[in-house]
């Protein structure tokens, strides 16, 4: 088995130190960019899907390949029966930097004690309003507020750190929210991120009209609010930090259309029923479930992992604006079943 020190790296020099899980693709919510309350949707049946040992396995392959840090995705991970077994047995994991956690929070109060135990170290919550009627609106009539709320709350009375906050801006949906988010993650402590809209999954037609730059998101904060640039934590890090100038939290910003990050990503994803994505727009992923599954050795699981990263040369969102000048022939990957 290859050791810890191994590094991959892809035909542009991008090394894999990130892992996206996705362990259920089910959700509870029918956000508008992610799974459009007007789908029919198939989810994976049970012996399509990986077990936790399964999972746990694979984590373990990927971190002697370099991997340092593992996000725990759905779906909404938190439907998942047996994401603690999966957690904990994950968190063992020998020179793994950092296990955290994406959710809707929608059962956050519930569940959030049963993550600090377990051991994820952050949590991430998909926010979009705090606008009850746009929230619903944003999660395709599903999930109530406060709820959500409560589960923020709940988490940080656990004292989990860098709690944070995604926001998907939809312009003319939600860019009126911008400066409540910010005045709501400064009061709680919180590290908001601001993403801009994409042309994720099969469902959304790309438009340009929906994006708001990043850009005219910080005019809008600077408005009230003066920023300050910050460095980045790591190599691959997708949000462009700024801080507060009175110190009083961060605000971050991922600018996946206006300022495409393609050249530096880190970043592997698996599908609950055991691909291997290189690029949250890929069109198939790499079975790794049946390898799993047939008496193949962690060894000869590793090498395969490699030769997959080894070929990759995924820049999507930087070849963007040229793709779309012809009409997509192929289906993409849906973010629920990958993680966004």
């Amino acid at each position: 088995m290859p050791g810890n020190s191994m590094e991959v790296f892809d035909k542009f020099t991008r090394p894999m130190r990130d892992l996206r899980i996705s362990v259920i693709d089910v959700c509870n919510f029918r956000c508008l960019y992610c799974m459009p309350p007007d789908q029919d949707y198939e989810f994976f049946k049970n012996d399509e899907k990986l077990s936790p040992d399964e999972f746990v396995r694979l984590a373990n392959i990927f971190v002697k390949l370099g991997v340092q840090r593992i996000r725990i995705t759905g779906g909404e991970p938190l439907l998942h029966p047996k994401l603690n077994q999966i957690i904990s047995e994950i968190n063992e994991i020998e020179n793994l930097v950092d296990l955290s956690i994406t959710t809707n929070a929608s059962l956050l109060t519930e569940k959030a004690p049963l993550l600090k135990e377990a051991g994820i170290r952050r949590i991430t919550v998909s926010l979009d309003s705090l606008d009850p009627e746009k929230f619903k609106l944003m999660n395709g009539g599903r999930g109530n507020l406060d709820d959500v709320l409560s589960g923020i709350d709940t988490a940080i009375k656990l004292g989990f750190k860098e709690l944070k906050i995604n926001t998907v801006i939809e312009k003319g949906i939600n860019e009126y929210q911008i400066l409540p988010l910010t005045r709501y993650a400064r009061e709680k402590g919180l590290i908001l991120r601001f993403i801009e809209f994409m042309d994720v999954g099969n469902k959304n037609e790309w438009n340009m009209k929906k994006v708001l730059p990043s850009a005219e998101v910080r005019k809008i904060i600077s408005s009230e609010f003066e920023l300050k640039a910050r460095e980045s934590n790591f190599y691959g890090e997708v949000a462009g930090r700024y801080e507060f100038a009175d110190k009083k939290g961060e605000v971050g910003f991922i600018s996946s259309v206006t300022e495409a990050f393609c050249s530096s990503c880190t970043r592997a994803r698996i599908s609950s029923d055991g691909k291997l994505y290189t690029c949250l727009f890929s069109g198939r992923g790499f079975d790794l479930k049946t390898l799993l599954r047939d008496g193949s050795s962690d060894q000869s699981i590793a090498e395969k992992i490699c030769g997959v990263w080894e070929n990759r040369s995924n820049r999507y969102s930087e070849e963007r604006q040229e793709a779309l000048k012809n009409p997509r022939t192929h289906d993409i990957v849906e973010m629920f079943k990958i993680g966004g």
